[in-house]
């Protein structure tokens, strides 16, 4: 009877155990996912696809301009990808397409064309475009001037804004979202 009993708790103290083990894996996964654990650690693949999105936009708006005028188009960039007004991943924002009175429009003026899309690619000019994206979304480098700046132009551009212009970099002006007075 002893040995009987003696299996018996055996028994319910492994089946505790097993049930405890369960639940407390099950809770820290749990714990895990709703602190989006996953996210706030990207993958290599998920950072590299980031670089070249951001890179590709630096080459295309601003491949030709100087150091600052490159970090000032990736700056935009980022900027857009942390206001909710705008996608929250850096390709979404690069590659967002909007219908405005029924035309097309690209939030960067090279996706929309089709002969800025296709022409061949300078090296050295990328890869400059590339160490930019790095120092940028990377290491945190950013231009104070540019804290808040949301959108830019090219400075033979005259678009009749009505937001707050906060500097002139190479050939593109940089505007806040504050309206101007």
């Amino acid at each position: 009877m002893e040995l009987s009993l003696r299996g018996l708790y055996y028994m319910i103290g492994m089946l505790m155990v097993a049930t405890l083990t369960y639940y407390l894996g099950t809770h820290k996964i749990e714990y895990y996912k709703s602190q989006q654990f996953v996210n706030n650690h990207p993958t290599v693949d998920v950072i590299e696809k980031r670089l070249n999105c951001l890179a590709m936009n630096i080459y295309k708006e601003a491949g030709h301009e100087p150091f600052e005028g490159k970090v000032a188009v990736a700056q935009v960039t980022l900027n857009r990808s942390n206001d909710p007004r705008f996608p929250n991943d850096i390709c979404q924002v690069v590659y967002q397409k909007n219908v405005i009175m029924e035309k097309v429009v690209c939030q960067f003026s090279w996706y929309c064309d089709s002969a800025a899309r296709s022409r061949p690619i300078h090296n050295d000019a990328y890869k400059e475009s590339y160490e930019v994206a790095k120092k940028v979304l990377l290491e945190g480098f950013r231009l104070a001037v540019l804290k808040d700046a949301l959108y830019f132009h090219a400075d033979y551009v005259k678009p009749n804004w009505k937001h707050e212009r906060v500097a002139k970099i190479g050939s593109h002006i940089f505007y806040n979202e504050k309206v101007k007075i």
